[in-house]
């Protein structure tokens, strides 16, 4: 078997692999919510407050993806001096995450291919796991093998709202939400864990608590979502605004 090895910063095979993967994870993304535009499914008659949500969300996929550009075209000076900018970033994805899930549930009850409950937990857990991974990424960025792999797990929690725009939710009721975010967020990780295994004969370990995460905080997210408590939070969450309009229950929009 071979030994995996420590993952110089300037290997250009692995920093090949992730800027390819961060570019794919990226065009998923910004392909879904351009679908939707294109297709008249939402607009820019928006409040300011998700416009800015849509630019701190944006703006994170174009850090992300610079810096994979300048480990792979050499620049690591570049690279960590940029990286800084990331410790001021986060906190407003987390802010700007919580915003958007907030008002999409009181003004109209969440996208309706979802159960309002499992909505309202999934996403907020999966915003903080997100959160979670990239701030640990960021604390060990000396090692270049955790980085690396820990940032790549955190941006892939971000795929879902991109990959669901782009498949067709009313037929996956009920399973929309694993098919669409959890199978996403999971699939990038894995993909890396199995490049690892080709190349080095073993996944390093930053694969596992990637996956081992995500998997970990949707199965809390159900458990929490669809006890006695997740609906009655759900309920007193929505109550008196027009998100409590809608059936809990996922469900067809009305034509």
């Amino acid at each position: 078997m071979a030994t995996l090895p420590l993952h110089s910063v300037t290997d250009r095979g692995e920093a090949r692999f992730f800027l390819i993967m961060a570019a794919t994870m990226s065009a998923l993304i910004v392909g879904g919510f351009s679908l939707n535009i294109v297709t008249g499914r939402s607009s820019f008659a928006a409040p300011w407050q998700v416009h800015l949500h849509a630019l701190i969300f944006m703006g994170w996929i174009g850090l992300y993806l610079a810096q994979n550009s300048l480990i792979y075209g050499g620049n690591v000076a570049l690279h960590r001096r940029l990286g800084w900018l990331s410790l001021a970033w986060l906190p407003m994805m987390l802010v700007g995450g919580l915003f958007i899930i907030s008002h999409k549930m009181t003004t109209t009850g969440a996208v309706p291919f979802f159960d309002q409950n499992q909505f309202l937990i999934s996403a907020t857990l999966h915003l903080f796991g997100f959160f979670g991974l990239s701030t640990a990424a960021i604390a060990v960025r000396k090692d270049t093998g955790w980085h690396r792999r820990l940032m790549l797990c955190g941006f892939a929690m971000l795929t879902g709202p991109g990959v669901g725009r782009l498949l067709p939710m009313p037929l996956l009721i009920p399973y929309g939400w694993w098919i669409g975010t959890v199978l996403a967020a999971l699939l990038f990780p894995i993909i890396g864990l199995l490049a690892d295994r080709r190349r080095y004969g073993h996944a390093h370990p930053a694969w596992l608590v990637g996956i081992a995460t995500i998997l970990g905080l949707q199965i809390v997210g159900d458990l929490i979502a669809y006890s006695p408590l997740g609906y009655q939070f759900t309920e007193w969450f929505i109550a008196g605004t027009p998100g409590a309009e809608r059936p809990m229950e996922a469900h067809w929009p009305p034509m």
